[in-house]
């Protein structure tokens, strides 16, 4: 009892020095309320940004921005609005091809947009019909850029990409025949570099499928040339059924004889 008596006598009067000490200097005390306030204070809020998916055009190489307009003289002519007028046309046009293809295909129309816009894009450039490329496309594939065939013909256009390596080159080579923008560019100059060698359409058709030393194609030139009309017509604002009878597939036969063929190319 007596030590506990001499405790608190002695914690006593260090109170009392304490409270005479902060009350002769107050800057001490407001410095110790400070540095007691300072854990209980809420730490600062984390704010994190909304994770978001990327586009589906930064998956895809966009397209070169368009140049700008000129701007004419007084005394020039009003060429410029001919062009608005054929540009506007040449969207509004993209507009019924995307949407139908989309519905045939069952293919998201984005997806279909960008697809749509890569191959006329690729068609002013190489001077080729984008309604072809695109009945190609939608024959050999039908609008799946993953497409791959037994005999390693791949993407939208169904490129032997081993066959066809020097048109990846610049393009990140072989890796690319599964993009869809290589994948549509080098299947276009594939096609080109066909119908200007058979001199028709039909011809380089067959070549393309590896029918050119067979008496047919089995059909296959007919069944791009009917998806070509039918876009076509879709292209110019007609109302087109979206749902046909499947198309059969392409023969697994013609596309070895492809590969043995432009092999010897």
């Amino acid at each position: 009892m007596t030590t506990m008596q001499h405790t608190l006598t002695f914690f006593g009067v260090s109170a009392l020095a304490m409270m005479a000490l902060l009350y002769l200097r107050p800057e001490l005390a407001h410095e110790a309320s400070q540095l007691l306030a300072a854990p209980n204070k809420p730490a600062p809020a984390i704010t994190r940004a909304p994770l978001q998916a990327p586009a589906l055009s930064a998956l895809m190489t966009a397209p070169a921005p368009a140049p700008a307009p000129a701007v004419l003289a007084p005394d020039e002519p009003p060429i410029l609005a001919l062009d608005e007028k054929a540009a506007k046309a040449n969207r509004k046009q993209q507009e019924f091809v995307t949407t139908w293809l989309s519905k045939r295909y069952r293919v998201a129309g984005d997806a279909a947009n960008m697809l749509v816009s890569t191959a006329y894009s690729t068609a002013r450039e190489i001077k080729l019909d984008p309604l072809l490329i695109l009945a190609v496309m939608a024959i050999e594939s039908g609008l799946n850029p993953f497409a791959e065939s037994p005999v390693g013909a791949q993407g939208l256009m169904q490129v032997m990409s081993k066959i066809h390596h020097e048109k990846f080159q610049d393009m990140g080579g072989t890796k690319a025949a599964l993009n869809p923008v290589a994948n549509i560019r080098v299947g276009s100059l594939i096609l080109k570099e066909y119908v200007k060698r058979g001199g028709s359409v039909e011809a380089g058709l067959k070549t393309y499928v590896g029918a050119a030393a067979f008496e047919t194609d089995q059909g296959y030139g007919s069944r791009v040339m009917n998806e070509y009309q039918k876009l076509k017509l879709v292209a110019s604002g007609k109302k087109v059924p979206t749902f046909t009878s499947p198309v059969a597939p392409k023969p697994v036969m013609a596309e070895k004889a492809s590969q043995e063929q432009i092999a010897g190319l």
